[in-house]
């Protein structure tokens, strides 16, 4: 069965053009089964597909995830269980061994997004992750197909996938309509639900995964200048500063007093 497993919709990502009922619809055309959504720290776009359900298209699987921001290492998918729905994965700014903590405790599996894309959200370009490496021995799977990279950083993404024995997920990372579908997640069962999707890529489930990074323009490195990598990194850490205390307060009502440090 098969996934984009990297979807922005305009519902739940500011920066995305498509809706969720487009991105159904094109990727339905194209022969896949269903998207995960993964909105940036945000359920809008899967809440809005849940709430308008009845007119969006038929034998089509939408399931809910997020691109969440850590404050430390970058982006990260994660997919919860089915009737999990924890409003502190809405709050950006945890580190990435309270996110990784919180996503198992509940039952989730996670990974970083385009390992070596932007350098301003993408782990193996994050001091924590260079510095402690065997931080990817507990992770569930990488992205190691990202469209919007280029062909060298899914390259290194691959390499580091089967350094750690980690499976890899294909996905498009549209924010617009012509590049909905250009990447796939192919699962060796049918995939109805979260926990289908959880448990097919605890297994091993994962049959292949693959896509074509977009033409590569000089307007694109603009992404990794210095100026632009600090200004995004000072941005997010100031957003999760802002959300400090509410966030700490979610966490001491997720975790048990012994495995939890909200700092």
């Amino acid at each position: 069965m098969k996934f984009d497993m990297h979807c922005h919709t305009k519902e739940g990502s500011i920066d995305s053009r498509v809706s969720v009922r487009e991105y159904a619809e094109i990727l339905k055309a194209k022969g896949f089964g269903g998207m995960l959504v993964t909105d940036h720290d945000s359920y809008k776009g899967w809440r809005y597909w849940k709430e308008h359900r009845a007119a969006m298209p038929r034998n089509f699987v939408v399931l809910m995830g997020i691109e969440y921001d850590t404050k430390d290492a970058g982006h990260f998918i994660v997919i919860m269980p089915d009737g999990i729905h924890l409003r502190l994965l809405e709050l950006r700014g945890m580190s990435v061994e309270m996110l990784t903590k919180i996503v198992h405790e509940y039952g989730g599996v996670l990974g970083p997004a385009h390992p070596f894309g932007m350098r301003s959200s993408s782990a193996m370009f994050c001091h924590k992750m260079k510095k402690n490496t065997h931080l990817m021995e507990n992770f569930d799977f990488l992205e190691g197909l990202n469209t919007c990279e280029r062909v060298r950083s899914n390259e290194l993404a691959r390499d580091l996938a089967e350094d750690y024995d980690l499976q890899c997920i294909g996905g498009s990372d549209s924010h617009k309509a012509v590049y909905v579908g250009t990447a796939f997640t192919d699962f060796d069962r049918d995939i109805k639900c979260n926990n289908d999707m959880i448990n097919a890529i605890k297994e091993g489930g994962i049959a292949a995964f693959g896509g074509k990074e977009r033409t590569y323009k000089k307007s694109h490195g603009k992404r990794n200048l210095f100026a632009t990598t600090w200004v995004f990194k000072a941005f997010n850490r100031s957003v999760g500063v802002l959300y400090a205390p509410s966030r700490k307060a979610k966490i001491k009502g997720l975790l048990p007093d012994d495995n939890c440090d909200p700092s």
